[in-house]
């Protein structure tokens, strides 16, 4: 951490010296980083305004899955859906984050039975029984909201039932481990421990990630137990929690898409992601 002196104007922007503002936070950071936290960059706290505007679009973000549950069924494609969101988001004032992300071709994610993510929109056509993650991220005024849910298509079997709603247990449960300083690192030891008792596997391969400002941002957010301390959370960050759990194996491979995330056994993946910020005293679910 870079060290200030108390009559500095202080990091934060906010115009005040630093010993009339946020001496005794960085005091007390400077304490877990000696416990052995990680600290990230102070740019990780967003400011009011900036979370202000990530509500704004994380209301539209809300919206746009609200519609899509209205819409969904068996006949229809998953090209469909993708028109449903563009078309949504654009009516709004808005943009869909993934079009030309790094060359993925849509505006919505459509991630369908063994697809765990990035599944692109084509003309698949749903049918009963299948179980499907939309997955959207909406720019409104510059500020990035990102949320997904599964859906059921559908008369699907008891298996696939229980491995939605155990993704989206497992999403609560991640979410309740979320503390102001506290352990990042504790969303996926709470994750994990409840998987393990029902026999499913957690993707290792891809996570949550900061988001608001930008797309992807720190903090990176593993959904699986990992060994030692890892970054410190603060108030004022805003991160995705988004468990990817598969029936089977966790080990996955990217389709010659380059963008197509598939369980390698075939068996089924289930998602569901809230953006949530980090307040004094708990968490607050924005989308």
């Amino acid at each position: 951490m870079k060290k200030y002196n108390r009559n500095d104007l202080c990091w934060c922007g906010s115009g005040k010296k630093y010993k009339k503002c946020h001496i005794e936070f960085d005091n007390k950071l400077s304490e877990y980083e000696e416990q052995g936290y990680d600290i990230l960059p102070m740019n990780v706290i967003k400011t009011a305004e900036q979370i202000e505007g990530i509500k704004k679009s994380g209301k539209l973000t809300s919206e746009i899955l609200k519609m899509v549950e209205a819409r969904i069924k068996a006949g229809i494609t998953t090209e469909e859906i993708n028109t449903w969101v563009s078309e949504y988001t654009l009516k709004n004032g808005a943009t869909a984050a993934p079009l030309n992300f790094n060359g993925f071709p849509k505006s919505v994610c459509t991630s369908l039975n063994d697809v765990i993510c990035h599944g692109i929109p084509d003309g698949t056509v749903l049918k009963d029984g299948d179980i499907i993650n939309v997955d959207v991220t909406t720019v409104l005024e510059g500020y990035y909201s990102d949320a997904s849910r599964m859906f059921i298509i559908g008369n699907a079997s008891e298996d696939a039932k229980k491995l939605v709603q155990a993704a989206k247990e497992a999403l609560r449960i991640g979410i309740e481990a979320v503390k102001p300083f506290g352990d990042i690192r504790a969303i996926g030891v709470a994750i994990q421990s409840y998987c393990d008792k029902l026999g499913y596997s957690i993707v290792k391969d891809l996570g949550g990630h900061g988001v608001g400002i930008d797309f992807h941002e720190e903090p990176h957010v593993d959904h699986f137990k990992r060994e030692g301390m890892g970054e410190l959370i603060l108030p004022g960050m805003v991160f995705t929690v988004e468990p990817m759990i598969n029936a089977g194996d966790y080990h996955c491979d990217t389709l010659d898409d380059e963008w197509t995330v598939v369980t390698r056994d075939g068996s089924l993946s289930a998602q569901w992601e809230h953006t949530i910020l980090v307040t004094e005293t708990g968490v607050e679910i924005i989308v």
